[in-house]
C-alpha cells in the first residue's frame, strides 16, 4: 500500500485502534496470567491496559470522521511517542525486573507503537503536501 493513497492515514489510525484495543483487552483480561509469564507486576499490566481504553476510543472516533482533523492526529502521534519512550524508560529504570519474555513483550509493543506513530506522521505529512 502506498503512503500517497488518500485513505492511508485513515487505515493507519484504524490499525492503531485495533492493535491498541487488542493489546489493552489482553492486558486487562489477562493481567494475572501475563504477570506470571512476563515477571511484570499484574497491577502495572492491568493499569496500562486501562490507559488504552480511552485512547482506543479517541483514535477510533478520529479515524471514523469523514475528514480527519490534523490536530487530533498530532496528539495521537505524541501519545504514541510518549508510550514508546515510557516503555523503554520502564525497562532501564530498574522499577520492574521482567524476565526475557517480559523484556521482549515490552520491546515489541514499544516498536509496534513507534512504527504506528511513524506511519501516522508520514501519512499526515503526505496529506499536508497533497493539500
Amino acid at each position: 500500500m502506498s503512503t500517497s493513497h488518500p485513505q492511508f492515514l485513515r487505515y493507519v489510525l484504524i490499525a492503531d485502534a485495533i492493535a491498541s484495543g487488542a493489546t489493552g483487552a489482553l492486558m486487562i483480561l489477562g493481567a494475572s496470567f501475563l504477570s506470571g509469564l512476563l515477571a511484570i507486576p499484574g497491577g502495572l499490566i492491568f493499569e496500562a491496559g486501562l490507559i488504552l481504553v480511552p485512547y482506543v476510543l479517541f483514535v477510533a472516533i478520529i479515524a471514523g470522521r469523514p475528514v480527519i482533523p490534523v490536530k487530533p492526529v498530532w496528539f495521537i502521534i505524541a501519545c504514541n511517542a510518549l508510550w514508546t519512550l515510557s516503555s523503554l524508560v520502564l525497562l532501564v529504570s530498574g522499577l520492574i525486573a521482567p524476565n526475557a519474555l517480559g523484556y521482549a513483550f515490552v520491546l515489541v509493543q514499544a516498536v509496534v507503537v513507534a512504527v504506528l506513530g511513524e506511519l501516522q506522521y508520514v501519512a499526515l505529512r503526505r496529506k499536508a503536501v497533497a493539500a
